[in-house]
């Protein structure tokens, strides 16, 4: 008998994200079963400090379901910031909140960075 072992691994773009006179690392998320992964059971390092969510523009919603860090949630929508979920609480359960909004790109941040850079509702973001 043939015994088949799978390998599952995000694949992740290194890009930069600037917002008003801030400057983010991140790795980029494109597929749904990466989306689907996001944070969970990963904290930021030395090598990102967000994570960017490339999707159809829409409704969308996130939940922190094993996630082991606290998030600003930030959607948006045409380069501009449409919401910001403020430092979401991790959830172990299933019965996790849910975190909604729209636009073509979720960014997650380390939770309170919203607040600490000066980030709100309105701004813009710039791919780089």
């Amino acid at each position: 008998m043939k015994k088949i072992f799978r390998t599952f691994f995000m694949i992740f773009i290194n890009m930069k994200v600037k917002i008003n006179d801030n400057l983010f690392n991140v790795k980029t998320v494109i597929t749904s079963k990466d989306t689907q992964n996001g944070m969970m059971n990963r904290k930021f390092n030395d090598s990102y400090d967000g994570m960017l969510f490339f999707m159809e523009n829409g409704p969308h919603s996130f939940w922190m379901k094993n996630c082991v860090v606290h998030l600003d949630i930030i959607f948006i929508n045409d380069d501009v910031i449409t919401k910001i979920h403020h430092n979401c609480k991790p959830c172990l359960s299933d019965d996790c909140n849910h975190y909604e909004g729209n636009g073509e790109m979720v960014l997650e941040l380390q939770g309170g960075d919203c607040k600490k850079y000066g980030i709100k509702e309105g701004d813009t973001i710039s791919l780089l």
